[in-house]
């Protein structure tokens, strides 16, 4: 592919005003949004400017995925169900720009240094990357020796999960253990001017979320300080994170294969009735777990089948939502990419506003990827895959 331009304008494509479609002009310089203004007002004269055509497409900022095994999960069926390294091509075919890096379940033969360099590697690769230090188990594996000092010190670093909480596979810590953690996020935070959040991996365990109610009403950490994550794998649960809202806290859903389990709760099914109980959706984001392992245990704990997750099911979520009408094209992009940026305090992120970073999705009426802008790059055109990791095969 030949050496981009500095600047790129895209004309004539819809944008998204307060809810309200217009069409816009975007220029592009580098890495961040120029100006965006009414077609011809912006005028380039004496530069050299790559054009591309946005009549008849949409654009919406560029999907932020907060919970990604970037370095692979899984690993529960022993060591041949250690799951891939995701790939930056594996991202932008599904319109995700930027990602949150973290551990799971296996903290023994995956560690928080090669964590911290694929997120390193897909950065340089065109993505925008971040990291969760710590892993299912409590006390939890830092890079520094503290998640405090790990949060405050390290660039990547913004938080720590995903911590296990109601499930067999955790460390089954205790409440004061638990609390110890979220402190720690939170001070940590406070020190490097981050969130700090506490990524919070829930099972299907009947404590469900009662360790982050007695965090609200037994200490004086915020509830926003957490976000519980795969709310909606059960009816249980999922029951549990709707009061959670009520109280003003997160929660993250994760954008499961098709066709849900019977006691799952679809992504379409959740937001359906998150938005029949009042304005919350500001506090909801969605995820794929990708590149984690999708384990299936029997009433005894024995394993019995295994798959990994893929950021085709979320993308796929995304544009059911709104075809079918659950969410609006803008409301979509909120909890996709916008809610993200401002829970986990990403600057110049989620947002098409001049000065921030270009990440960018243009999408057709169908909503099928056309463009994939990354920082200014471009990463899917006509279509197309144009960036691909240093090691994948040229096509």
């Amino acid at each position: 592919m030949s050496e981009e331009k500095f600047f790129k304008l895209i004309s004539g494509v819809t944008v998204f005003e307060k809810g309200e479609a217009t069409t816009r002009d975007l220029l592009l310089a580098g890495e961040k949004i120029a100006a965006i203004e009414k077609p011809g007002k912006i005028k380039i004269d004496g530069l050299e400017v790559e054009y591309v055509e946005g009549a008849g497409l949409q654009v919406i900022p560029g999907f932020i995925d907060p919970h990604v095994h970037i370095t692979g999960g899984g690993g529960e069926g022993g060591p041949a169900t250690r799951a891939p390294e995701i790939q930056v091509e594996d991202c932008v075919s599904y319109g995700v720009t930027g990602v949150i890096g973290l551990l799971g379940t296996d903290s023994v033969t995956r560690h928080l240094s090669s964590l911290l360099a694929k997120a390193r590697a897909l950065e340089i690769e065109g993505l925008s990357t971040w990291v969760m230090v710590g892993a299912y188990n409590l006390p939890t594996p830092t890079i520094t020796g503290s998640v405090r000092s790990d949060i405050a010190l390290i660039d990547r670093v913004i938080g720590a999960g995903e911590i296990a909480l109601s499930d067999h596979r955790s460390s089954q810590p205790t409440f004061e253990e638990f609390i110890g953690l979220v402190a720690e996020c939170r001070v940590g935070g406070m020190l490097g001017g981050k969130a700090g959040l506490a990524n919070i991996h829930l099972g299907d365990g009947r404590r469900g979320l009662d360790y982050l109610f007695r965090m609200v009403e037994e200490t004086e950490i915020p509830p926003t300080q957490v976000i519980p994550t795969h709310i909606n794998r059960s009816r249980y649960l999922f029951s549990q994170g709707l009061k959670w809202l009520e109280k003003g806290g997160y929660f993250d859903l994760t954008a499961m294969p098709e066709p849900v389990e019977e006691d799952e709760v679809s992504v379409l099914q959740a937001f359906s009735e998150i938005k029949a109980r009042g304005d919350y959706l500001h506090q909801v984001t969605v995820s794929s777990d990708a590149n984690g392992s999708l384990p299936v245990f029997d009433q005894s704990g024995r394993l019995v089948g295994l798959t990994v997750a893929s950021q085709k099911d979320y993308f796929r979520a995304f544009q059911e939502l709104v075809r079918q009408k659950i969410l609006t094209l803008p409301e979509a992009s909120q909890v996709f990419s916008t809610n993200v940026a401002e829970i986990y305090k990403l600057k110049g992120k989620g947002t098409l506003r001049p000065g921030y970073d270009a990440d960018l999705l243009l999408l057709d009426g169908e909503l099928q990827l056309k463009y994939v802008f990354s920082r200014g790059k471009t990463m899917l055109a006509n279509g197309q895959i144009k960036a691909r990791g240093t090691f994948s095969a040229r096509k």
